[in-house]
């Protein structure tokens, strides 16, 4: 980040979330040639206990999913699908207490995003406001609710994409807002990733954004 560096990104992995949420194409011969041929242009990362990410954390449910992902030989949307389905129904809610902009309230919830980038990957949209340069976190909370109504909520608030001043949405099932930092406190110990690789679960997070911190080239 301290590097007067550009970064050009050939997606090779199994969401490529960065890569989607700038415009990268993921066909290697056409990414090249964006590095070659395209500018670079300042985007956001953010801190989560000090460890850098370009796009999302997650506690709660998809970190679990993202722990079980780690350990399979075979990758992909498909796998992921699978784990998805397999934890859906035994799914349980944590306990957290957030805490942003002088607000802080307790919920028990599936799990909470905070995000960079509009992509959990594979083009599955997990913050639909949320751009790589705004220099704002996307924080969506997915609270305690029956199944089916957690499927509806999400899969609702996902095409509508609306966000919410804080104090107005708590009682709502799904809880989305931007904000430039957040404390959480992880009573209930559930797992976490950062950009979707496992972390050691902590009993709290100190999440905050770094604006416009590195380049990276894309259309």
């Amino acid at each position: 980040m301290n590097e007067n560096l550009n970064f050009g990104v050939i997606p090779c992995g199994s969401g490529n979330g960065l890569a989607l949420a700038a415009g990268i194409p993921k066909d290697p011969l056409k990414a090249l040639e964006i590095i070659f041929n395209s500018k670079a242009k300042a985007i956001d990362g953010f801190l989560t206990n000090g460890h850098f990410s370009c796009m999302l954390t997650g506690v709660g449910f998809d970190a679990k999913v993202a722990l079980e992902f780690s350990k399979k030989t075979k990758r992909g949307l498909r796998t992921y699908a699978v784990l998805v389905s397999k934890n859906f129904f035994s799914a349980k809610p944590y306990h957290f207490t957030i805490e942003s902009d002088e607000l802080k309230f307790s919920t028990e919830a599936f799990f909470i995003s905070i995000a960079n980038s509009n992509q959990f990957g594979n083009n599955f949209t997990i913050a639909p406001k949320a751009l790589l340069a705004d220099g704002l976190l996307d924080v969506v909370i997915v609270k305690k609710t029956a199944k089916p109504l957690l499927l509806y909520n999400l899969i609702k608030q996902i095409l509508a994409g609306k966000l919410q001043k804080m104090e107005s949405s708590l009682n709502l099932p799904v809880i989305y807002f931007q904000t430039k930092q957040l404390s959480i406190e992880n009573n209930s110990l559930a797992p976490i990733h950062i950009d979707g690789d496992p972390a050691e679960t902590p009993e709290k997070l100190k999440i905050k954004i770094v604006p416009k911190c590195f380049r990276l080239i894309q259309p």
